[in-house]
């Protein structure tokens, strides 16, 4: 799976501009995450035709980076986390971003990058169901 960010000059109306772009081309959203340091906004998404959306964002001006993402699910108890990052601390993967996608059921759905994917995916393959 592919994660798509979008670094851009911070302004009003960014990810308007973004979403209507997405959704005019039936591109749907299912994951972002936005962040304004200093300027700069830092637009990170999850969408159901990344190749597609990366093209269009392209063309309207926007700087977009794509790297590999997975999906992992853990119980959704307190200690979860830091037993899986752990795991991936010994085994000498960093962790590269890490966010929750979704919760549901008793569990939650963490979208992770790592710098060692096929490591990562390995050790952690009890965690994956949605591969």
């Amino acid at each position: 799976m592919k994660q798509m960010t979008v670094i851009v000059q911070d302004k009003v109306g960014l990810l308007a501009d973004i979403s209507y772009i997405l959704g005019k081309a039936k591109i749907n959203i299912d994951s972002v995450s936005v962040v304004s340091s200093g300027g700069t906004a830092i637009l990170t998404f999850l969408l159901s035709d990344e190749k597609k959306a990366a093209q269009l964002l392209r063309q309207n001006g926007y700087k977009v980076l794509e790297s590999e993402i997975f999906i992992v699910k853990l119980k959704d108890r307190p200690g979860e986390l830091s037993e899986l990052s752990s795991k991936l601390a010994n085994a000498k993967i960093n962790i590269l971003s890490l966010y929750i996608v979704a919760k549901e059921a008793g569990y939650t759905y963490i979208a992770i990058k790592v710098d060692k994917t096929k490591k990562a995916k390995q050790l952690l393959k009890p965690y994956m169901e949605l591969e």
